[in-house]
């Protein structure tokens, strides 16, 4: 049995993971989702199982921002007792119904519970922020282990011995395609696989406001900044110029809405990116590969380091730009008149064509599961 635990709390890894149940039940995978619930739980829309405790959205909320890169570096964004639990009642689930092979992103409680069962974790959310890939110095952060080796010593398991690793699994899925990353496929590794982009396709309409708000002529930017502070999103679209259609928040941000701003919550955006001229994303590898996908050049807001790295993999390709929060009108100006960025964007999305990504996850994991 192959069991997929997504941590809710992300709507991110929540799209991935139906991704990867979709192209694991079209090749006949047995296959269950398992999650400790969340902000984004209701977007599974397929049967799942709860494993609790459950996280509420405030939980979420809290989790999010403690997370890798916006939380103190010294926590491990659960508390020792709460990490405990989560771990034993993982451990619980996968003894009951048989799991072989776990695969997650963000809930990374299961880097001890698959230990404790001998079950093998499959990973895909560090994205491209892999070992192959980093600069050997980055082997030595250690920050946001500490709450987890003090529960691994506990539990008699081994410890995580850097940040990296903390993403990592017995096999690391690298949803990537090698010329964008820029490591050869066979220098990445045994226990890394690259498989190619892995997006979200939710199964959402697009509300008709947003329709008639898309066909509206002259060009639009698309603010997709999920997990992130309010204020931060008010910053940038106040100093965006023409139409902005403003997705996936979770606050009321309903003081920005006006002729020229449309703000909206969770919106299929494999939909939207191929409708509009630019999109500002916080660079996580989602986002990213949408907008790559469709073509559109991106500018991004990094919170943390693999989003960072994002970034910097498009920039060297000049598809992208990081933000400067102090310019983000000019900015976004100077990149809607770009050809350059868009011929970089469009040349991905020629690569991108090329692959099937959540099928070529779904095999590399059966294959997992057959071992």
């Amino acid at each position: 049995m192959i069991a997929l635990v997504p941590h809710c709390g992300y709507l991110s890894e929540t799209s991935r993971m139906l991704e990867l149940y979709h192209a694991l039940r079209r090749r006949g995978a047995q296959v269950r989702i398992a999650t400790h619930g969340g902000t984004h739980e209701d977007q599974l829309r397929v049967p799942y199982d709860v494993i609790e405790p459950r996280m509420d959205h405030e939980r979420c909320v809290r989790f999010v921002r403690d997370g890798l890169g916006l939380g103190p570096p010294d926590q491990s964004m659960y508390s020792d007792a709460e990490l405990r639990e989560h771990v034993l009642a993982e451990a619980d689930y996968f003894r009951e119904h048989g799991v072989t092979v776990a695969v997650t992103g963000i809930t990374l409680s299961t880097r001890l519970s698959t230990q404790l069962t001998g079950t093998t974790l499959v990973t895909e959310h560090a994205g491209s922020w892999v070992p192959p890939a980093l600069d050997p110095g980055l082997l030595e952060l250690t920050a946001y282990c500490g709450g987890f080796n003090r529960v691994a010593d506990e539990l008699g398991v081994k410890r995580i011995p850097n940040l990296p690793e903390l993403l990592c699994g017995d096999l690391t899925l690298v949803p990537e395609v090698p010329q964008v990353l820029g490591v050869p496929a066979d220098e990445m590794g045994a226990r890394f696989r690259y498989t190619g982009p892995l997006f979200a396709h939710l199964d959402l309409p697009v509300p008709p406001r947003v329709t008639a708000f898309l066909d509206r002529p002259g060009p639009i930017v698309y603010v997709a900044l999920t997990s992130t502070p309010a204020d931060l999103v008010r910053r940038i679209v106040r100093q965006l110029r023409g139409r902005v259609l403003v997705a996936g928040v979770v606050h009321d941000l309903s003081d920005l809405a006006g002729d020229d701003v449309l703000v909206e919550g969770v919106l299929p955006s494999h939909l939207i990116m191929p409708r509009v001229d630019l999109a500002i994303t916080t660079g996580g590898q989602g986002s990213v590969q949408t907008a790559m996908a469709a073509g559109v050049p991106l500018i991004a807001v990094p919170l943390q380091p693999e989003q960072q790295f994002n970034v910097g993999l498009l920039h060297r390709l000049g598809a992208a730009e990081p933000i400067d929060l102090d310019q983000v009108g000019p900015q976004a100006d100077k990149m809607l008149r770009s050809e350059s960025h868009r011929m970089a964007a469009r040349q991905i999305k020629s690569w991108y064509d090329e692959v099937d990504g959540p099928g070529l996850a779904a095999e590399a994991i059966m294959e997992v599961a057959s071992r």
